[in-house]
């Protein structure tokens, strides 16, 4: 078959959503954990501040505050390491915000400056999937700190303020495993059986991503928690039960083999504080589970975290996916800040945090993430124009909303993006007073003006800017998927392939379809591309899943039903 034949004509310009972008989902699982760490990282400085009459002091600290928003849905050893990795990168950004303020004044520098330090935390933000919030915070703290009066001498004990905030919300987001500490991985495993419960009950392409997806998680959650615990094994052997769903082919509509409802069971006693459940084992399992303690303790080898690192630099080399969408932002950033100045408004870092937010993984997603920001943020103007009297009543009540827009930004945000920006505009909005009273009305005009200038530019600068690279992610992703399903076929074919062998290759597999998935996503929503090869996508995906099932059915997972009627 030639290649036109598998490459579907798509235009190169794709419609852009309208209809569903501002609607509500359900809200996540765990939306209070990251709403009350951040409460709690800034409530204890805030008031120890308060209590000295320092509350000038609070954007330094709330710099490291904001850090206990990451990591909580990391298992807590590897959560331990990401929080510190983003104080780390707090600081390094904060640093160099602080130092260039105090060495000049020049606001053409200091946008130029925040639209490079907005770009380089995009860039490593994505390379290393760090999850939400991403790099925002980053932005918002840098941007903030780059127009902040600053004098050099006061750098070392600014920065002494952001690490002691950080280093208290690294005790916060890794506190809880003292009494919780498989709760990450009971919240992947139930995530991945509530899944599979789904596919079992309506299997079709997007189920079976989503389970897929979900596995993998899952997966990643247990290899990343540490030393096997008995907890922690029970969990595998869930997760096993959940990849017989996504593993067994799916006639006239339904999964054999598998009850939805006693997944979901399972998955309901898993997120509860009690025991979790013990199901027998998987057909064809082991006792000891196919070499997953072994993948484990590859992991912590040196090996393993040279590896790690081998990835982080490809993923920053010379054809990496991310380096479009980092230009994006070092253009987008820089000229929404250069068109808010021009235009005098008194704080042009606002555009530059806005023209960051907007950048997506595709030119789709950023155009709903560009309306659901401007919708939140001018809502959110008017909120802080109602609270602004409250909030002016004392230094208490001052902190006490700021404490509030804190929770509640965290608790909306997941509904939509729009939702949780109207908290978050007023409670930036409000951290300013801190530094001494502005006129109000003033602050809400820049803000306004900001959005929709930050809105409009950075959209613009995603438009010019291409990103071609995604259908050369998506070539990559066909590669590694047909390299993983001839590995998996031919141990499935090697009659001395032993259970770790198999288990492995079966693992290979599920994160390479993932991956292909996700990375086809992503290119659909992007304009100026080669045709997207659709169906060889799916052809990939539908073999890759027989593979899978010829793989679980050797390793004795499922049984599938004889080929043409066969006895």
């Amino acid at each position: 078959m030639s290649d036109t034949a598998v490459r579907s004509r798509k235009p190169s310009v794709h419609k852009l959503p309208v209809t569903g972008v501002l609607r509500l989902n359900s809200p996540a699982e765990i939306w209070y954990k990251p709403a009350l760490s951040v409460v709690v990282a800034s409530a204890v400085p805030n008031l120890l501040l308060y209590s000295l009459g320092r509350l000038d002091l609070v954007m330094y600290t709330m710099a490291g505050s904001l850090c206990a928003l990451y990591g909580h849905n990391l298992p807590y050893a590897r959560r331990a390491h990401t929080v510190l990795r983003v104080i780390l990168g707090m600081a390094a950004g904060l640093a160099a915000a602080l130092v260039t303020a105090s060495l000049t004044d020049s606001t053409a520098v200091l946008i130029a400056v925040g639209a490079l330090l907005a770009a380089v935390q995009k860039t490593f933000c994505d390379a290393t999937r760090i999850g939400p919030p991403g790099n925002v915070i980053f932005a918002f703290v840098t941007s903030a700190a780059l127009f902040a009066p600053q004098e050099l001498g006061q750098v070392p004990g600014h920065m002494a303020l952001m690490l002691a905030a950080g280093a208290f919300s690294w005790l916060v987001t890794a506190g809880p495993a003292l009494w919780r500490r498989e709760g990450p991985e009971r919240l992947a495993t139930a995530r991945a059986l509530d899944a599979a419960a789904a596919y079992a009950t309506a299997p079709d392409a997007r189920s079976r991503h989503a389970a897929a997806a979900a596995v993998q998680g899952a997966w990643q959650s247990l290899l990343a928690s540490g030393r096997p615990t008995p907890v922690r094994q029970e969990l595998e052997r869930l997760v096993v039960h959940a990849e017989r769903a996504l593993a067994t082919p799916a006639a006239d509509g339904h999964v054999p083999g598998t009850d939805p409802d006693e997944l979901r069971r399972w998955a309901a006693k898993t997120r509860a504080r009690g025991p979790v459940p013990s199901p027998p084992p998987a057909p064809g399992t082991l006792e000891q589970l196919f070499g997953i303690d072994a993948e484990r303790a590859g992991q912590r080898m040196r090996r393993g975290r040279r590896e790690a690192r081998r990835r982080l630099l490809r993923a920053l080399g010379p054809g990496s996916p991310v380096l479009p969408v980092a230009v994006r932002t070092l253009v987008g950033c820089a000229l929404a800040g250069y068109v808010s100045s021009a235009l005098g408004v008194g704080h042009p870092y606002w555009a530059i945090v806005t023209a960051a937010s907007v950048y997506q993984p595709n030119l789709a997603l950023s155009w709903s993430r560009g309306l659901q920001r401007t919708v939140g943020n001018l809502l959110g103007v008017l909120v802080f124009a109602a609270v602004i009297p409250l909030a002016r009543t004392g230094p208490l009540a001052l902190v006490l909303c700021v404490l509030f827009f804190s929770f509640a930004a965290e608790a909306l945000i997941t509904r939509n993006y729009w939702l949780g920006s109207v908290a978050v505009t007023p409670m930036a909005l409000l951290i300013l007073e801190f530094g001494g009273f502005q006129p109000a009305g003033r602050l809400i005009t820049d803000r306004a003006l900001d959005t929709l200038v930050g809105v409009a530019v950075g959209f613009l600068a995603a438009v010019a800017v291409t990103n071609r690279r995604a259908s050369g992610r998506v070539e990559r992703a066909l590669a590694a998927a047909g390299d993983a399903r001839d590995r998996a076929e031919r141990a499935v074919a090697d009659p001395a392939a032993d259970p770790p062998a198999l288990e492995t290759a079966r693992r290979r597999l599920t994160a390479a379809l993932v991956e292909l998935r996700d990375a086809g996503d992503v290119a659909s929503g992007e304009w100026w591309q080669r045709a997207l090869p659709e169906e060889e996508l799916l052809a990939a995906e539908q073999a890759g899943h027989r593979t899978l099932a010829a793989t679980a059915q050797r390793q004795g997972l499922i049984t599938l039903p004889p080929a043409n009627g066969a006895v």
